[in-house]
């Protein structure tokens, strides 16, 4: 991890920017992969889980039996751990549902507005180096708190053409009742447009690398909605003195171990502080199980020296980083200055691992700097609003004045003919 001390404003551009592919080549190859999906359905999907997961796949559902048996094939800890993870995801999400107000916003004009949720929505399981079961439980429990009808699940399969127990309880447990085999850009294809087995959703939601993420941008353009630009996992730490360095590297290695495309930043007012993480990250990778996925992860990633607090502000507002973690003396009140963020986690044991899994906020954020423009998946994201109103006759005639001026303004007459037929009737 190299260091670069303060920075000029000029540099942060290149210091701001992700790993990618070649643009041209990826494009290239999502958009082959949707077009085969769309025209070649389950048989295209069976033969990309050959391609991609070396998985023969006769059916691409999972069968009630499998998923019944996938409780006795976990440890009973784990299975605890996902209930606890589970309930505290469901207490926060279901927190932010919010009852219906009336507004009357002048004597006989009342507005409210409705939240009615999407009917199918489908989310996506990552797979591939890691199941991550824990993002089962960040989308399908907002979904069924939001009262989707149906939630449609896809994650890839294992080489013996199975999907992890892990995935199958979590998806039992959060109410997920139709799952696919069926994962990569190959994934988003089959339930952008359907297939026989797999049916089209309204709206796509979860992470995944950079194919993921591509395909979701390109079936987005085609008129699917998309939850929000989520790829590969990114983390910012900013620490002074004060913050363990040990902790620190922990928080670092755990982003860095997700994929060889992730990147952690590490912003600090001291090189001592610097340098310090960084002794002890080497440390800690030496022992670290995905130590080559970390290694490589960190050869994106930088460490970056600000004496003023004002500028690594500044550049962390630039970074609009996915999770960021604020190891300060006064993190309360420097992350009232945090403008563009995914999560924020405060202080020496706020570890971005425990947002991940089991503190209850979503783990679904945007990546790549697109949290300048988005917030993190929520149970909002699950439902569409409808905005209603009701008039009174005399409501209509203290408002009426009012429309017709303007809608004669527009020269939009019979605007105003709708209102004044009803004044003079």
């Amino acid at each position: 991890m190299n260091i670069f001390i303060e920075p000029q404003s000029s540099q942060w551009p290149e210091l701001c920017a992700r790993p990618q592919l070649e643009l041209d080549f990826l494009e290239g190859t999502v958009r082959n992969i949707l077009l085969r999906v769309k025209q070649g359905g389950d048989a295209a999907l069976k033969e990309f889980n050959r391609l991609y997961d070396g998985a023969e796949t006769e059916n691409l559902e999972v069968t009630i039996p499998e998923i019944q048996a996938a409780a006795g094939l976990i440890p009973p800890a784990l299975k605890k751990a996902i209930e606890t993870a589970s309930a505290n995801v469901e207490k926060f999400h279901r927190s932010q549902l919010q009852p219906v107000t009336k507004i009357e916003t002048q004597p006989g004009v009342t507005c409210w507005r409705k939240a009615v949720p999407l009917e199918r929505v489908g989310i996506y399981v990552p797979g591939g180096t890691a199941p991550l079961f824990s993002t089962v439980l960040m989308l399908a429990i907002p979904a069924r708190i939001a009262g989707c009808t149906e939630t449609v699940l896809c994650t890839p399969p294992a080489k013996d053409g199975s999907i992890h127990p892990a995935i199958l309880f979590a998806a039992s447990h959060a109410g997920v009742r139709r799952i696919f085999k069926a994962g990569g850009a190959q994934a988003i294809g089959a339930m952008a447009y359907g297939t026989p087995s797999i049916p089209a959703v309204q709206k796509i939601f979860g992470p995944g690398n950079q194919y993921v993420t591509k395909a979701k941008e390109m079936v987005a353009r085609e008129g699917l909605a998309i939850d929000l630009p989520a790829g590969p996992s990114e983390l910012l730490v900013w620490a002074d003195e004060q913050a363990n360095p040990m902790f620190v590297a922990a928080d670092l290695l755990s982003q860095a171990e997700h994929g060889t495309d992730s990147q952690v930043i590490l912003v600090c007012n001291t090189e001592n502080t610097a340098l310090a993480v960084i002794n002890e990250l080497h440390k800690q990778l030496q022992n670290l199980p995905r130590k080559s996925i970390a290694e490589q992860a960190l050869k994106n990633s930088r460490a970056i020296v600000f004496s003023r607090s004002a500028d690594a502000l500044a550049f962390i507002n630039t970074y609009a980083p996915e999770h960021l973690i604020i190891n300060t003396g006064n993190a309360a009140q420097m992350a009232e200055e945090i403008k563009n963020a995914g999560s924020v986690f405060l202080g020496n044991y706020s570890p971005e691992a425990a947002g991940d899994y089991a503190s209850g906020t979503n783990h679904t954020l945007p990546t790549n700097g697109y949290a300048r423009l988005y917030g993190g998946v929520s149970v909002e994201s699950f439902m569409k609003y409808i905005t209603f109103q009701h008039i009174t006759q005399q409501g209509l005639m203290r408002l009426g004045e009012t429309v017709m001026e303007m809608a004669r303004a527009e020269q939009l007459e019979a605007h105003a003919t709708a209102i004044s037929v009803r004044l003079t009737f």
